[in-house]
């Protein structure tokens, strides 16, 4: 009996160190599976960067690095207008309010620029105290688009329907710049490389208003009035004389001492002028 215990035992150590020492199957090498090759393409696409915008097909590839945005424009839509979308170009009509980001200080608002009331004889009405009376403020007209208003407040409105309103984040390189606003009684100043806030809202957006037109300009030295014969020339032939009454004597076809011919006609080789052509030229 120990004896057959003693065989079993050897057989289930024999059995377990063949089991340890027997060759792993060979390994896959990476390359040698799909798997691998795509893993390796990617890994190349990354080792370049990609460019921060699409390149147009003209435009040369270069080693890119850190993009680095020195200032940038942001604006958040507090309600999305309902009417039409203002066009460039046109007159639109805002009501604003403006702070300086850095303290919160309200420098302008469109409700602070009021005009006196006008009265029938075209003069401002005065109050009891003497002073013009102050009518409603109206909003800000301005030409968007052309330049007229610092360039975020310009930028800052594209988009904006009728009715909406926006808030503006101006970085001070789109405002006013190095150039500091000077304090006034009315108004607090912006000092500079100042980032500025607005609230707008879009009343409405008319065309353009069309410039007077220009007065007439005299004539120049030496040049006729409109309708009127170059300097020189001939004045216009009389009119036809009316035909003779039946029966009356016809007159005579040429004056007396006249050596014209008494015919209409020119003859051949004549070199006497004909009537000179109206002129066109308008004065300037």
């Amino acid at each position: 009996m120990r004896h057959t215990v003693l065989i079993l035992a050897l057989a289930s150590i024999a059995a377990t160190a063949s089991a340890q020492t027997s060759t792993p199957p060979p390994a896959t090498t990476k390359s040698s599976t799909p798997a691998a090759k795509s893993s390796s393409t990617m890994a190349a696409a990354t080792a370049e960067p990609m460019p921060w915008i699409k390149l147009p097909p003209g435009v040369p590839r270069v080693v890119h690095g850190t993009v680095k945005m020195p200032f940038a424009l942001r604006y958040e839509d507090i309600k999305i207008g309902t009417g039409a979308e203002g066009e460039a170009g046109k007159m639109w009509h805002l009501q604003y309010t403006g702070w300086r980001a850095a303290d919160g200080v309200k420098f302008d608002s469109w409700e602070d620029h009021k005009r006196p009331v006008i009265g029938k004889d075209g003069k401002p009405e005065l109050g009891p105290d003497g002073k013009p009376k102050m009518g409603d403020a109206e909003p800000l007209a301005i030409p968007q688009g052309v330049g007229r208003v610092i360039p975020g407040f310009d930028y800052g409105l594209t988009g904006m329907k009728i009715g909406g309103k926006r808030r503006i984040f101006i970085p001070w390189e789109m405002a006013y710049g190095t150039h500091a606003i000077p304090d006034r009684p009315d108004h607090p100043g912006i000092p500079a490389k100042s980032d500025l806030i607005f609230d707008v809202t879009l009343v409405d957006v008319t065309d353009m208003p069309q410039p007077p037109p220009r007065p007439a300009m005299p004539p120049r030295p030496g040049m006729p009035p409109a309708g009127s014969h170059a300097p020189g020339a001939p004045a216009a032939p009389p009119p036809s004389a009316q035909p003779a009454k039946p029966g009356a004597a016809a007159a005579p076809a040429t004056p007396p001492g006249s050596t014209a011919p008494a015919s209409s006609a020119q003859p051949a080789g004549s070199t006497q002028p004909s009537a000179p052509a109206q002129s066109t030229q308008q004065p300037h």
